[in-house]
Parts: structure tokens; sequence; C-alpha cells
């Protein structure tokens, strides 16, 4: 069980409770805190003016609200801005956002009712997850439109998905013996006033961004292995040279995958040994690059991924609403923490990284298919007779649109801010659309992905060279064999390439250190 409590949460606890399917405590301090600091705002707030307590929201906060008033404002502010549209976030995604809302409020700088973090407890262990629309965000005051629909369940109306339906959350509640939660104080604006979705959405893109960094690394080292190509370009001696540590950690991954491959040649035992006379080598001097610099081309994207998760831990740690409500210091300040800027800036960033490791397994795909590349295997790598069969012919075409997809996609959005509510929202990060754009790159990676190790599996029938590959690469070839059998007349592949997929999304070889 994973517990809140004053120890940060890291993305190996959003992989427990995501993947894993662990639940989640509060621990007794953590309570106390929050506690302490909604008690404190409550007598704070008397006879003073505190935003999104006794105020309007966004322009309108020049407003004073009647006390009798106050807290139908908080349910007014949950109800309007539940406003979204589009299809439904994926609920693993939902829930990393409810992880996230859980943690920044468990922190106790919001001044909410502790009935709010053990209600989100309580909805994320059984799994009940909230209706929250992809369109609606802007990420300045944080995910507000996106949260409200969480807020939206958590006061019992809006809709749910529980055991694979959507139903009404007052249903799935009485059916839980669960209780809507009641606005003490500012419960409306603590819950949706901060940049949990995007953040949410990040871990999750950053748990399957490393997977697909591992994947490609076995992959290039298994292509490796089928040209028979030179060790050196993945050597220590050649890499430890160039001082980036991702260029280091992807040669390192690619030794590793290789160690006791019987493929892979040492050019001082064929080329510097003084017995070549040809005037033109049959043997390739060097590989293409998308063969010979995968440390560099993928070293970037695992520092990049790397830096995504150390920013994203940041703010799923940090208090990300307004105002915060500092009892050491028996004062509630006024600013910005809601704004998605860091979050924005690293998935666009993260999705040009996953953008440019598809374009290297589309590279590496297409060096397969063209026999006039690779020399060694049938075009569209086709068991089958030549003219009649088309072999993977087909799957390219999906590969090549798919990773075109990625490249549009990878526009940054964090430079397209545009003033909204009134202008006071003046420069906004769009850091959910950013999240989302990321997360639709690393799905159609996989496909991508997917594609190419059908072609590789087909690539070693056709060598015969299992027996010579490394434990590593042939485990994998096998595993996945067993999934895909070797297929000679052309059937519909698009079954076979999804069971695959599915495959690389659940599993990990980790080599990447």
């Amino acid at each position: 069980m994973i517990v809140i409590s004053d120890k940060e949460l890291d993305l190996q606890d959003y992989y427990r409770i995501l993947i894993e399917d662990e639940n989640i405590d509060i621990s007794d301090e953590v309570l106390k805190k929050v506690d302490d600091c909604f008690d404190f705002l409550s007598e704070f707030s008397k006879n003073k003016v505190i935003y999104g307590v006794n105020t309007g929201l966004g322009p309108m906060a020049q407003y004073r609200i009647n006390q009798e008033d106050q807290l139908k404002l908080q349910y007014n502010l949950i109800r309007s801005h539940a406003a979204g549209q589009g299809e439904a976030i994926k609920p693993i995604c939902v829930k990393a956002a409810m992880i996230s809302r859980l943690k920044s409020l468990s922190l106790g700088y919001s001044g909410v009712h502790r009935d709010a973090i053990v209600l989100l407890k309580e909805l994320i262990n059984k799994n009940i997850t909230p209706f929250i629309p992809v369109h609606g965000g802007v990420g300045a005051s944080g995910d507000l439109v996106q949260l409200s629909h969480l807020a939206l369940v958590l006061i019992g109306e809006g809709k749910v998905l529980y055991n694979g339906e959507w139903k009404p959350t007052a249903e799935v509640y009485e059916n839980e013996d669960l209780k809507p939660l009641k606005v003490y104080l500012r419960e409306g604006l603590g819950l949706i006033n901060g940049t949990s979705v995007m953040s949410g959405i990040g871990m999750v893109n950053t748990i399957y961004a490393n997977k697909l960094l591992n994947w490609s690394v076995v992959i290039s080292a298994m292509i490796n292995e089928m040209v028979e190509s030179f060790d050196d370009h993945f050597s220590d001696e050649l890499n430890s040279k160039k001082k980036h540590q991702g260029q280091q950690k992807v040669a390192m991954a690619m030794r590793s995958a290789i160690t006791d491959s019987k493929l892979i040649k040492k050019r001082a035992d064929s080329l510097f040994n003084g017995k070549i006379e040809e005037k033109i080598f049959k043997q390739k001097i060097q590989e293409y690059y998308s063969l010979r610099c995968v440390p560099q081309i993928l070293g970037p994207i695992s520092d990049t991924i790397d830096n995504a998760e150390k920013v994203l831990q940041n703010e799923i740690n940090s208090v990300n609403d307004n105002p915060v409500t500092d009892v050491e210091t028996k004062h509630v300040y006024h600013g910005g923490n809601f704004h998605g800027d860091y979050v924005s800036f690293e998935m666009d960033k993260l999705k040009i990284a996953i953008t440019k490791l598809s374009m290297l397994a589309e590279r590496q795909l297409n060096f397969l298919m063209n026999s006039k590349l690779n020399e060694i295997l049938p075009p569209f790598v086709n068991l089958g007779t030549l003219g009649l069969n088309l072999g993977m012919q087909g799957t390219q075409f999906t590969a090549t649109s798919t990773t075109a997809e990625n490249q549009t996609l990878s526009n940054p959005v964090y430079v397209h801010s545009i003033s909204n509510n009134n202008d006071n929202q003046d420069v906004v990060s769009m850091g959910t659309n950013s999240a989302l754009m990321a997360k639709k790159v690393i799905d159609n990676t996989f496909e991508v992905m997917s594609i190419e190790f059908l072609t590789v599996l087909q690539a070693i029938d056709y060598l015969k060279v299992q027996d010579k590959m490394a434990s590593l690469t042939s485990n994998i070839y096998q595993n996945l064999r067993e999934i895909v059998p070797v297929f000679i007349e052309d059937s519909p592949k698009y079954e076979e390439i999804d069971a695959i997929k599915n495959y690389l999304r659940n599993n990990n070889p980790k080599i990447v250190k």
C-alpha cells in the first residue's frame, strides 16, 4: 500500500498504483496538517478579503460575496466550469490526475476539509473513474474545466466509469455506500485550481515513454545483430569520449543487449588484420545512421525523459493552487502556483523526443523493407513468392502515415498562449493540451514500433539467425513469436500488430539504466 505522507511521491509510486493496482492510504500526520490548515483559514478569513472564499472568481474577484452565499459560490464554481467537451480522458490518466490532486491537497496549504482527500482516496482505491473530457483546459489557473468534472463527481453529480460502464455518480455512490462531498469553506476552488490533470497525464506519459526508449534500444540491437555490424559504434571507448549521460546510457544498454551475441563483429578481426586486398569491399565499413548512431539519437531522448520525470515529480509534490494558506506564518498568499508552464514545456519536449524515436523506428523499418539498402533481405521481408506475395508491404504505409502524424503533432503548444477569461488569464500554458498531444504521440509510436518488431521477426526467420542471437534478444524473439507466428502467405495484419503493441505496452526490458 502507498501511504500519502510527508514523503514525496515518485514515478515508481504512480506505477504501483496505476499499473499494479496498489491501494493508497493517508497518514494521520497528513490528516492533522489538513485539519490545521482548514481550521486556520476558517478563522482567519473572517472579516478579511480572501480570494475564492468571500470574493468572486477570476475577473469577478472584485465582487464581495455575502456570508450566506459563500458555500453556494463553491458549488456554482464547480457546476459552471464542468463545461468540457470531447471524448473521455483515458481512465489511467484520470486516476493519475486524482493521485496528483490528492497529493497536492494533502500538503496542507489549500484550506480544504479533510473529507475532500478522504473521498478522493476512496474513489482511487475503488477504481471509480470520473468523466473528464479531453477539451477544456488552458493550463493557467491550472486545469479548471477538467478538474471541475472531477469535483462534480466528488459532490455526487456527473457520471463515472464503474465496472466498465458509464453510470450516474449518485447511483454508484449508493452502491458503494459513499457520501457526496459537502462544501465547508473553499472545497470548490481548492479542488479545481491546480495542475493535477496535466501532471497526472504527464506521469503516465513518462512511464510509457520510458518503455518505448527501452524497446527502441532492444530492436536497434536486434537489427545490428541481423546485419552483423561491428561493435565499435556502441563501444564504451567511443561513446565515453562524448560527455552526454544519455548517450553513454544507451550505448551501455546496447552492449548489455548483445553481450553474448555470436553475430556482432569486431573490427580488429576483419578490417584491421592486414589481410584485406579488395578494391571494393563487400562488407559494410560503416552502417547507415539509423543503426550506427543509435546512442547519439536515443541519448538525448533518454535525457529528456529523465528531465521530464524530475520536473513532474516536483510538480506533483508541490502546492499548485491559489491562494496558498500557510499556518506557520499565519498568512494567506495570493499568486500563481496554478500555472502549468513547467509541465507544458516538458510535455512539448517529451513529445518531440518520442516523435524522433518514432522517426528512428520508421527509418529502421524502411531499411529492412528496402532490399537495395540492406542487401540481405527480400523486398518487404517477403517470405513468400516475390510478385505473388506482398509480405510486409502494406504495413509500411501505416508506419509512415503514423510517423507523419507524430511530426505534425510535435509543433509546440507551450508557445500558443491565447488570452481569455476577460483577459485575466492573459498568458496561459496550454499544459493539458500539451500533455494529451504527447500521449497521442506516445500511443502512435507504439504502433510504429509494433510494425517494426513484426518485420524484425520475419527477417530473423528469413536469415535463420535465431541460434546466434544474444540471450536477451533471442528471448524477446521467442516471446513475440508465441504471440505472432511466422507467416508466408499474405493475411490481414492489423490484429497481429495490435497484439505486439499490447505486449510492448505491458512489458519493459529495462536495459537502459
